[in-house]
């Protein structure tokens, strides 16, 4: 392999990506070759996070770093930056022969045979060479070359003679992709792409990403892969805002009082004796009974607060938001208000306990490893599974790249009451055994995926969030592909909605966001009138997940409604239906807002 050195930093794609430059191809090199001035190196604090990556890495000491941040450096004299590695080694010569039967075919040549980029062809002549826009992939995230000689001869033996990729139709398709052997044995690229004829072969654990010969031991079936595809990179993230934890206080002051008070309270009539105890009675001054008891229990069975659900601890912060929570000071990573009923009581908020206003806030993006051909994210409480099969970013790194984003929004909480009796009634019931067969497909499809069915109160929340965004976004300034989400459907009783924008630096703060949410019933009902009709129904509405299409995980839901960016979404467009919120012309009675 050729070493490929980029002038500019790669912040969208990370270790193992396949990027596009205007003269080649490359793998973007693990973090052993990002390069970091020693004496200014760029961390991100976020404890929460950092314990949460090493729970799931299994190793302690990880910190986080943000890219390097090549244009300073330079500079500096310094010229650190990201490495790239040529990918893939097979390329395609631009020059076009046309057969006797009229197909037009080109050579498909090795790296070793070029001089320069360059291949010189039997006319003496030189030829700009592409790389191959086909490679070969397994579920693990290894990739490498084709072994082009034996998918065309099969178990017959190598071949040294030229090959070429020839064309038998204009479309492109796989079908009409040919690999022709001037021995004249030939193979169509469908063949590739179908998993049951393991065409490509096994895999041999191939790593290039991670520098030349990096192998391990595999054996998995390859698959096609088409390097510039959508799913040929998934990176897996994960993120927290750096809200307060408010139980955190509470159980430092309890620990405190630990061993020579607390350690037998059992009761609250116990604690209400040691109270009496000036001691006790200061430190736990502002702290009401309820409180002070469920630390003394979460301290007794051991909790231990960075263990704690990503989604816990933000929609505990949210929620008990009494007037102000946070700091209002420039820089500041967390400050947010409570919006008065007043400003937002209306009939069609009847559902809603509160709003606040976030004017600070800040997250902390994480990728901890990649994946491909499936997309393994977090799950509805924020949290990745230890049990997903990952590629790794390094040979052996005691740090993760992140970005630190700072930003504003509003955060919704719903009453536990109104979504409760929802969830009870026999039409909600019966749309969600539909979405949950949909699922259930879904789940044939994808074997080996640590995906659980969401829940109902997910697919509402998740679902009006989609709708809340689009109408925001018309308003507050920002683009739509710029807000993001946080869904909290946890534990039955607790559901919010927190829509959000953030960037690497202050445009993300400008306050347009907060200042379009202080008219948030009006945002709500534009979103609920929106949702009754979509420019695609009947079709829409009458959606039967996993019946109609290959969309097993949608209701009534489409481009024309409810689909938004992938950027702004936590599950990447599923789970989203919005019969759910509001009646369509299905009437499914199932609604939520069915009334308003």
């Amino acid at each position: 392999m050729n070493q490929i050195r980029s002038s500019q930093v790669i912040t969208t794609f990370g270790p193992g990506a396949m990027v596009d430059f205007p003269d080649a191809s490359v793998i973007v090199a693990g973090l052993d070759q990002w390069h970091y001035d020693p004496a200014n190196i760029p961390l991100i604090q976020e404890p929460r996070l950092v314990a949460k990556l090493e729970r799931l890495l299994t190793r302690t000491g990880l910190s986080l770093r943000s890219p390097p941040p090549a244009q300073e450096y330079q500079r500096l004299g310094v010229h650190p930056d990201i490495v790239g590695w040529r990918f893939p080694e097979w390329f395609i010569v631009q020059r076009t022969v046309v057969t006797g039967s009229g197909f037009r075919r080109r050579r498909l040549v090795h790296a070793n045979s070029l001089d320069r980029s360059r291949f010189t062809d039997a006319d003496g002549k030189k030829y700009q060479v592409v790389p191959v826009r086909f490679v070969r992939a397994c579920e693990r995230g290894h990739v490498g070359d084709i072994d082009w000689s034996a998918f065309v001869h099969g178990t017959g033996g190598a071949c040294p003679r030229d090959m070429w990729m020839e064309e038998r139709g204009t479309t492109g398709d796989l079908d009409e992709v040919w690999v022709v052997c001037e021995c004249e044995k030939e193979r169509v690229m469908s063949q590739a792409a179908r998993r049951e004829l393991r065409a490509l072969g096994l895999c041999n654990g191939s790593r290039p990403w991670l520098g030349p010969g990096s192998r391990e031991g595999c054996g998995a079936p390859n698959r096609l892969l088409i390097r510039s595809a959508s799913n040929a990179y998934f990176p897996q993230l994960m993120s927290v805002i750096s809200i307060p934890d408010t139980r955190t206080p509470v159980d430092d002051i309890v620990r405190v009082l630990w061993d020579d008070f607390l350690s037998d309270v059992a009761s609250n009539d116990d604690l209400v004796k040691v109270r009496r105890k000036p001691t006790v009675l200061a430190r736990l001054q502002g702290l009401d009974d309820a409180q002070v008891m469920a630390s003394i229990k979460r301290i007794k069975s051991g909790q231990n607060p960075m263990e704690r659900p990503v989604k816990d601890v933000e929609f505990e912060a949210l929620a008990e938001v009494k007037d102000e929570l946070g700091s209002d000071v420039p820089g500041g990573d967390f400050f947010a208000r409570s919006l008065p009923r007043s400003a937002w009581d209306a009939p069609w908020t009847q559902s809603v306990e509160r709003i606040v206003l976030v004017h600070r806030l800040r997250e902390v993006i994480a990728q901890l490893g990649f994946t491909r051909f499936e997309a393994a994210g977090p799950d509805i409480r924020g949290e990745l599974s230890l049990d997903v099969v990952r590629a790794p970013l390094a040979l052996d790194s005691s740090w993760l790249p992140a970005v630190e984003n700072r930003g504003e929004g509003v955060f919704i909480q719903f009453r536990a009451q109104v979504i409760g009796e929802w969830l009870r009634r026999e039409a909600t019931q019966n749309r969600g055994r539909k979405l949950l067969n949909g699922f259930e497909r879904w789940l044939k499809e994808h074997e080996g995926s640590s995906r659980q069915f969401p829940g109902l109160a997910y697919y509402l929340l998740h679902s009006l969030s989609h709708l809340l965004l689009t109408s925001i976004s018309l308003e507050c300034g920002y683009p739509a592909s710029s807000i993001r989400e946080r869904i909290y459907a946890l534990d039955g009783n607790r559901f919010g909605i927190l829509i959000y924008t953030g960037s690497s630096d202050a445009e993300g703060t400008l306050g347009g966001l907060v200042e379009a949410a202080r008219d948030i019933k009006k945002h709500i009902r534009r979103s609920l009138d929106y949702a009754m009709l979509c420019s695609n129904d009947p079709v829409c509405s009458y959606h039967q997940p996993g019946v109609h299409d290959h969309q097993p995980l949608h209701g009534s839901a489409c481009h024309g409604c409810l689909l938004t960016s992938e950027t702004s979404c936590e599950q990447h467009n599923d789970f989203l239906d919005r019969a759910l919120v509001v009646e369509t012309v299905e009437n499914a009675g199932a609604s939520l807002f069915g009334g308003m």
